[in-house]
């Protein structure tokens, strides 16, 4: 198995190819578009570095993968699979994130919410074959309820459950969002051998550290800042609670929901032939 992580400084996201070298077959993991809110623009450069890659070493991509519905970056699937082909995936709870938002947003009759928009939902401990390597999926919620982490041989990819053990964990209050349930899910991760690897989906660089990592292990994890101050489920639960009441939403909210629980799609042009993303006001 082979692993190249793509950091994107503008999101601080980490976006992952995973291949088997044995079939040339590939998957990527939270991909980015790049987007502009001032005016309105994409960016495809962030998504152009991994199909370059793909393309470079003559890697045939089976799978699109989502770790969640992103609140802090466009996902580039729709513009990848365009130029490469592949089948977008995402945990079937996305259904309760696209009811939830479809309220917010007052989406048209048309926009369905089953999550036909991707090409594959999975379940929980569903399988999917990478060549010959086997995903599993993990149903990690708790960030939001949709969260999937994903186990390939002795690699955890988790989104946003978890950052790197001297950052700390995710948010838990975007709706559907529960600290409760994203503490229980970091401890079913935590059940993994010690050495199992573990991918993190962002890297904040906390004060101190000067470069973006996102590899560490499960006994690394264990040592996860915002887990040895809070030892136990209560007291995580209520420093998540109070912490998350002091962050600021992320600054692409509104445009990245409205993409990313379509696949990666714009919502349906108007009259004129343009997309439009829209502004609920005083509704967040």
């Amino acid at each position: 198995m082979l692993i190249e992580g793509f950091f994107d400084h503008t999101t601080n996201t980490v976006s992952y190819v995973i291949t088997d070298s044995k079939s040339r077959q590939s998957a990527v993991i939270d991909s980015v578009m790049g987007f502009d809110p001032a005016t309105g623009r994409t960016d495809t450069s962030p998504a152009d570095l991994i199909i370059d890659y793909l393309k470079a070493d003559e890697l045939n991509l089976q799978w699109i993968l989502e770790t969640h519905v992103h609140a802090d970056h466009l996902t580039a699937a729709v513009y990848i699979q365009e130029q490469l082909g592949g089948k977008i995936v995402i945990g079937k709870q996305i259904t309760i994130v696209q009811k939830e938002f479809a309220k917010l947003f007052n989406n048209p009759a048309n926009f369905t919410t089953g999550g036909e928009q991707f090409d594959k939902l999975l379940s929980d401990q569903e399988c999917l074959n990478i060549g010959e390597l086997t995903l599993r999926a993990i149903y990690t919620p708790g960030h939001t309820p949709a969260c999937m982490s994903y186990l390939i041989e002795d690699a955890l990819f988790v989104g946003d459950t978890l950052f790197m053990p001297d950052y700390g964990t995710a948010r838990a209050d975007f709706p559907g969002g529960s600290a409760q349930s994203l503490y229980r899910s970091i401890q079913k991760l935590l059940t993994f051998p010690d050495q199992t690897r573990v991918f993190t989906g962002h890297d904040y660089k906390p004060p101190g550290r000067e470069h973006a990592v996102w590899q560490s292990t499960v006994a690394q994890q264990k040592m996860n800042v915002h887990l040895t101050k809070n030892s136990n489920e209560a007291e995580f639960v209520n420093f998540r609670e109070q912490r998350d009441k002091t962050l600021a939403l992320p600054r692409l909210l509104l445009p990245a929901i409205q993409v990313n629980m379509r696949a990666g799609h714009f919502p349906e042009a108007a009259e004129n032939g343009v997309s439009y993303l829209l502004t609920p006001i005083n509704q967040l």
